[in-house]
């Protein structure tokens, strides 16, 4: 009888994790660079056999009874955001449509071909260096500049150039002009800065190796061949004057929010009928 009382205690518990991911995209809906994340649930039998090191669950029942549901974990979504534009000349944001040869993406960015291999739309990042020096991405170009003339990020951190040094500028940023390819040019002269400036763009073939940080910050956990600097023929480009905004579907975000309330109060009604079952059993029955 307790095991119907523990599923919906479960199910309790994956809805709200549900329900705190997608507040959190809520919340950041007009953080620039900003990547929504979407929480996976997974019925806790096959999710402990796969833990086991099991593969299908045991044969000889008819049908399937699960026990529960295990808010297995957040997924992030990489895919471009909506371009705004801010007319301010240190505001740059990026345009990945990155191609892989004979691979159809779908809307979430995967390809799964006959075999069951997934192939990910890889996706590019500007690399700015932590305080403790660790290189780290970002598709947040809201930057600005220190008074030493080097290119930072709204909370300080170098925005890292392509020969893996600061970016510093002696002239003001009204004179200079960011070409597609990250490179900045003296808008007068239409030469490049002293010292050749140019952006360090880089590739992530696979977004899911990376580990947010906060701050719209990730740190990349996977193969070094799977990231690289972009280059000649990867299809990014570099936006200035524009702002890179989330990519969490506000519309989409309230239905979710709503569908994951309406589940945890059903949730809750189980819990409620268990609970007076059990009421009436020990107060009632019992007592017979």
């Amino acid at each position: 009888m307790l095991r119907g009382l523990y599923t919906a205690a479960s199910g309790m518990l994956a809805q709200q994790r549900r329900h705190d991911t997608i507040t959190n995209n809520i919340a950041n809906l007009n953080t620039p660079g900003f990547k929504g994340s979407n929480a996976v649930s997974r019925s806790f039998p096959d999710m402990l056999i796969s833990v086991m090191g099991g593969a299908n669950p045991p044969s000889g029942n008819v049908g399937k009874l699960s026990t529960g549901v295990f808010a297995e974990e957040n997924l992030l979504s990489m895919g471009q955001g909506d371009l705004k534009e801010t007319y301010r000349f240190q505001d740059l944001a990026l345009v990945s449509d990155i191609l892989v040869n004979g691979v159809a993406f779908d809307e979430s960015g995967k390809n799964v071909d006959q075999n069951g291999n997934v192939t990910y739309k890889p996706q590019a990042y500007f690399a700015v260096t932590s305080a403790q020096g660790e290189e780290l991405y970002t598709r947040d170009g809201s930057f600005k500049t220190a008074p030493d003339g080097k290119l930072i990020t709204s909370d300080g951190l170098e925005v890292t150039g392509a020969n893996g040094q600061p970016i510093v500028v002696d002239v003001p940023w009204e004179q200079i002009t960011v070409s597609a390819d990250g490179r900045l040019i003296d808008a007068i002269t239409h030469l490049p800065l002293n010292g050749d400036p140019q952006l360090r763009i880089m590739r992530v073939d696979n977004p899911n190796f990376l580990l947010r940080q906060g701050d719209g910050r990730f740190r990349y956990q996977g193969d070094a061949a799977g990231i690289r600097q972009v280059a000649v023929g990867d299809r990014v480009e570099v936006r200035q004057g524009y702002l890179e905004r989330s990519n969490v579907d506000a519309a989409q975000s309230s239905i979710d929010l709503m569908a994951a309330l309406r589940a945890y109060e059903a949730n809750q009604k189980v819990i409620q009928t268990y609970d007076r079952s059990l009421d009436k059993a020990v107060n009632e029955i019992g007592r017979v």
